[in-house]
């Protein structure tokens, strides 16, 4: 923790942007955590984060870095590691979590290991995917180090393979499809928050993450109390399995033809959106924590060495 270092009048870096899939996403988000922490009395300094990074720290000279950075290099244990070089305190999961967490083939290694319920997956080479069926449909191809459902292929039944975008990378994870409702837990610390239904009308993809109107949030779920509790468990263990600091949110989907058996897994996201209306921060909500005061509970657990 570092306490009164990171107390009202601090000095606050607010990371956003950067050179990933998500920039757009993490622009959002760094500047309402920004607002958010004015709100709470903290100097605020707002970086995009480019290739001047470690010099821009360096003249910033901030207390804490608030990491509000999504994708690679942000979320992966890249700028982690910058800031533990530079001995700056900052928010979210530390380097190995974050790269663990990033990578969907290692981290879905550690939740088996936790016994935690995942689906069948491999890496394959992009040509071998094109080529023909690696897995037998339904199935869901996706790059193994992005998020927000960037670069995800759902093939059907009687489909044939997919044609991918050229800027798949050349390695991609595939992995069973997973039918069923779209639940979510955001991790606290060592509280898991709750349990979130996220509605669409199709696909939960990029557009309907986060473009107004694309999805409706139900809080709290309308399940069973067993697959509620399961949820809030899996997420805890998760998170645990992971390494995480902070704030960290656990995907899942649910087909309830199946019950507890139809539970599964998806991935774990050290980097949340951090929007007043994204789902982390929703959840947080609904436990008694306004967006600023959110936002700062993540500062003051600010630390190096995560």
């Amino acid at each position: 923790m570092v306490g009164k270092l990171a107390g009202a009048g601090s000095r606050v870096a607010v990371l956003m942007g950067g050179l990933s899939a998500e920039r757009e996403v993490s622009l959002s988000s760094g500047h309402e955590c920004a607002k958010a922490l004015r709100v709470a009395g903290y100097d605020v300094v707002e970086l995009d984060a480019g290739r001047d990074l470690a010099a821009r720290l360096i003249e910033a000279q901030p207390a804490v870095v608030f990491n509000a950075l999504h994708g690679r290099w942000g979320e992966d244990g890249c700028v982690q590691g910058l800031l533990e070089w530079l001995a700056i305190p900052y928010t979210h999961s530390g380097v190995l979590a974050s790269a663990l967490a990033m990578d969907k083939a290692r981290a879905k290694a550690a939740f088996t290991a936790a016994g935690l319920p995942t689906v069948a997956s491999v890496l394959r080479l992009r040509e071998e995917v094109e080529a023909h069926h690696v897995l037998p449909p339904p199935y869901v191809v996706k790059p193994n180090n992005e998020g927000s459902s960037v670069g995800v292929y759902i093939v059907h039944p009687g489909s044939n393979a997919p044609r991918l975008a050229a800027s798949m990378p050349e390695i991609v994870m595939v992995e069973t499809y997973a039918p069923g409702r779209e639940l979510t837990v955001a991790v606290l610390g060592e509280r898991a928050l709750g349990v979130t239904d996220i509605l669409t009308d199709g696909w939960y993809d990029y557009d309907a993450k986060y473009k107004i109107g694309g999805s409706r949030h139900e809080f709290p779920a309308n399940i069973p109390s067993e697959i509620a509790a399961a949820c809030l468990d899996y997420a805890l263990r998760a998170h645990r399995a992971l390494g995480c600091r902070g704030l960290s949110r656990t995907d899942f989907r649910w087909d309830e033809a199946r019950g507890l058996d139809g539970l599964i897994l998806l991935e774990t996201n050290t980097q949340p959106g951090m929007t007043p209306t994204s789902l982390a921060p929703e959840q947080a909500a609904h436990s008694g924590l306004s967006f600023p005061e959110l936002c700062t509970w993540i500062v003051e657990d600010a630390s190096c060495n995560r």
